[in-house]
């Protein structure tokens, strides 16, 4: 019979109203046999990396969109990240391999569609960085900047929560691209990291704007052509009034929006119309055939150093429910990611 050992988990208390608390989440330790099930076609992983998102709030959620399956209470978290394969009944998957995809916040998982999941290719580069740049992530800010924003060089770009996971990499492809782009951010410290280390033209901390219409046109005195939106709310108001005629909004997130029991409304709409403004939602799934293109393209800016990328690590799966609740506050600074085993 195959060794059976304990498990660390981090598991799910209950479907979660208004802001989420460290005790939505608790730590526990069930066991599990190291090989899969005779004639299984599954995967065992042992997790190294796990990645805190805004989305998983909205999956905190009793009746949650179809695409942000609501999480099961009394079963673990789980969430995007990075695994060693233990023990493999699937063709693609042997022993030692390392994969990215949705794993569970646990020591091990059995992944039991591992055509889910995909095999890391390059190692060059820290493992941590496929739950972020080299993962999801990143494929967001790739297909979202590239494939749904479709900009032009020259343009006027700004991204809100610009030092975040997605944000700073929207930022970064943006300069490449001949942009002139500026960022919002919570911190006076994130800032100075957006415009010192990210390359950003310039950057506000939209908490010390009494008016964030005026701090925009301050900003973009001749208008926004194309604004990456990720926080929702009265930020997606004043940029509606500081949109140049044909602009895009790219919709990413709104974390702004996620633990309000009722979203606030937005109010300048009209100018949708008046001057003609593209407005498109996206999520990544829709996107994952661009990966193998983004990977070739996104790993040769990051060793060539044209892209930098910040990381905030916390270690141990105790430490996890404090890092995800963080991210809703800004308690972090760049992508958060928990290390659950450096092996």
């Amino acid at each position: 019979m195959a060794e059976e050992v304990s498990n660390k988990q981090v598991l799910f208390q209950d479907f979660v109203t208004g802001f989420p608390k460290e005790s939505d989440m608790v730590l526990s330790t069930g066991t599990i046999r190291l090989k899969v099930p005779e004639g299984s076609k599954a995967v065992l992983v042992k997790n190294l990396y796990l990645s805190c998102d805004p989305y998983m709030r909205i999956r905190m959620t009793k009746g949650a969109p179809d695409d942000f399956s609501p999480y099961i209470p009394g079963s673990p978290i789980t969430g995007f990240g990075v695994a060693k394969v233990l023990n493999s009944g699937h063709p693609d998957f042997k022993e030692g391999d390392l994969i990215w995809g949705i794993i569970g916040w646990e020591d091990f998982t059995l992944i039991s569609e591992p055509e889910t999941v995909f095999k890391i290719k390059y190692t060059d580069v820290p493992l941590s960085y496929y739950t972020g740049i080299l993962g999801m992530t990143g494929l967001t800010a790739y297909a979202g900047f590239y494939e749904v924003c479709t900009p032009k060089k020259g343009e006027y770009i700004f991204v809100s929560a610009a030092s975040g996971a997605v944000g700073q990499l929207v930022g970064q492809f943006a300069k490449l691209s001949g942009c002139y782009v500026v960022g919002s951010a919570g911190s006076s410290e994130k800032v100075d990291l957006l415009k010192s280390k990210f390359g950003f033209d310039d950057a506000f901390n939209y908490k010390e704007e009494p008016d964030l219409n005026v701090a925009l046109k301050r900003y973009f005195p001749e208008g926004i052509d194309i604004y990456f939106e990720n926080v929702g709310g009265s930020m997606l108001d004043a940029v509606l009034a500081n949109m140049r005629l044909h602009g895009r909004i790219v919709v990413c997130g709104m974390i702004s929006q996620y633990n309000l029991e009722k979203p606030e409304g937005v109010h300048n709409l009209m100018y949708l119309i008046t001057k003609r403004i593209q407005m498109k939602g996206f999520e990544v799934f829709d996107h994952f055939s661009s990966y193998p293109k983004f990977l070739e393209v996104t790993r040769q800016y990051v060793k060539e150093g044209k892209i930098v990328y910040v990381e905030d690590t916390v270690e141990g799966l105790e430490s996890a429910p404090a890092a995800l609740i963080g991210i809703f506050t800004g308690r972090n600074v760049g992508k958060q990611v928990v290390v659950v085993s450096h092996e």
